[in-house]
């Protein structure tokens, strides 16, 4: 698909875990502004496709572009790409010791250089778009689990990044939180934040979705409008998948 105003561009990328080939020629362009969802089942190379975009997986060859930049091996130029483009994991990887307003200040101030009183105020902000500003000088243990995933995207979004990725972030959930997470995510992909979700909910794929990448045995085998992947699959790997999860 012809992307109008690329953000993250990956082109002929290729991992090896020992011999598995999880990433085999990747090819993906998502632009700005975009949601892009990637499905399939487990093992596909989903979760390692979207760590690579931030390289907190290294890649053997192939090209990450952000924003027209070639992604930085390491160092501070890797830390400022990291605050670009933001990640939700499936656990929370909150400061455990540190209050809900502190998790969301410290790389503020840390990486982006903020006076606390800005950084805790932009905080406080962000804690209310998320629906939790009651819960500031809380700790993360005393919050549910889908109150700590807000924290986390809360946390993300202060770094003022040009894409979010998030890596199952739903998936370490009980059934009745997984909504309030999705719920701000959906209104994250209202307002127009290039996100790109690794994820087994097919409700938000369907509906915030701008495409479907769907994965299997490391390659991308179908990148499409969720309208089309859903009703008429093109690939066998795709038409079996969807058959097992949608049961209904």
């Amino acid at each position: 698909m012809a992307v109008v105003d690329p953000l993250i561009e990956l082109r002929d990328v290729n991992k090896h875990f020992g011999t598995l080939h999880v990433l085999q020629d990747i090819n993906l362009t998502v632009g700005r502004g975009e949601v892009v969802v990637v499905i399939g089942p487990s093992g596909s190379g989903k979760s390692t496709l979207c760590r690579a975009m931030n390289r907190l997986e290294n890649v053997e060859s192939g090209e990450i572009r952000i924003d027209g930049q070639p992604l930085p091996a390491e160092g501070k130029a890797l830390a400022r790409l990291r605050a670009e483009v933001g990640m939700v994991f499936q656990s929370f990887n909150l400061f455990a010791h540190r209050t809900v307003l502190a998790n969301v200040s410290l790389a503020q101030i840390k990486v982006r250089g903020r006076k606390k009183e800005e950084a805790d105020r932009r905080s406080r902000e962000l804690l209310d778009r998320v629906g939790l500003a009651d819960h500031a000088d809380k700790y993360p243990a005393q919050l549910s689990g889908g109150q700590q995933q807000r924290v986390a995207i809360a946390r993300a979004l202060a770094m003022d990044p040009k894409a979010l990725l998030f890596d199952e972030p739903t998936s370490a959930l009980d059934p009745e939180m997984i909504n309030e997470v999705l719920e701000v995510m959906q209104q994250l992909a209202h307002e127009g934040m290039t996100m790109v979700v690794v994820t087994h909910e097919m409700g938000f794929a369907r509906s915030a979705a701008n495409r479907v990448v769907f994965m299997a045995d490391g390659r991308i085998v179908e990148d499409r409008p969720p309208e089309d992947f859903f009703t008429a699959p093109r690939s066998d790997r795709a038409k079996d998948f969807l058959s097992k999860i949608l049961k209904h």
